[in-house]
């Protein structure tokens, strides 16, 4: 008798791995697919992380507080370019490379977009939205 619980016990195990094998074996086009989609989703957020915010407030008090959320964060703001309607701030911090756009949709109404490249082929979405958070506050809005 014990033989034959041992026996039954092994023919489980064997079922057990070898039932769902077989019902996914079909499924492999489908299951190579759907890595396929989430790894490039992981690498197109990974390589191009640009978040932006569109302020109901000029373009001038966006870019004063632009310049003090990076000083708040340890970073110094380095040139602004002025290009038609918008203006880019540049700064530097260790390997990282922040460029803050501003655009003015209107008198009113300024467009921020923030790049934060970590080490010059990834980008660092994280710390461009923090830069955006902490202008948002800076604003007050």
């Amino acid at each position: 008798m014990k033989h034959f619980v041992t026996a039954a016990r092994g023919a489980a195990r064997a079922a057990a791995l070898l039932v769902p094998a077989l019902m996914l074996g079909g499924c492999e086009t489908i299951s190579l697919t759907l890595l396929g989609i989430g790894g490039s989703a992981a690498v197109n957020h990974q390589m191009s992380s640009t978040p932006s915010r569109t302020f109901t407030v000029p373009l001038t008090r966006v870019k004063n507080a632009s310049i003090a959320a990076l000083r708040r964060m340890g970073i110094e703001a380095g040139e602004v370019k002025k290009i038609d309607t918008r203006e880019v701030i540049t700064a530097r911090v260790g390997n990282r490379e922040i460029e803050v756009e501003l655009e003015s949709i209107t008198a009113q109404t300024t467009r921020m977009r923030v790049v934060a490249r970590n080490g010059g082929f990834f980008y660092d979405g994280a710390t461009a939205a923090e830069v955006i958070a902490q202008t948002q506050k800076g604003l007050g809005v």
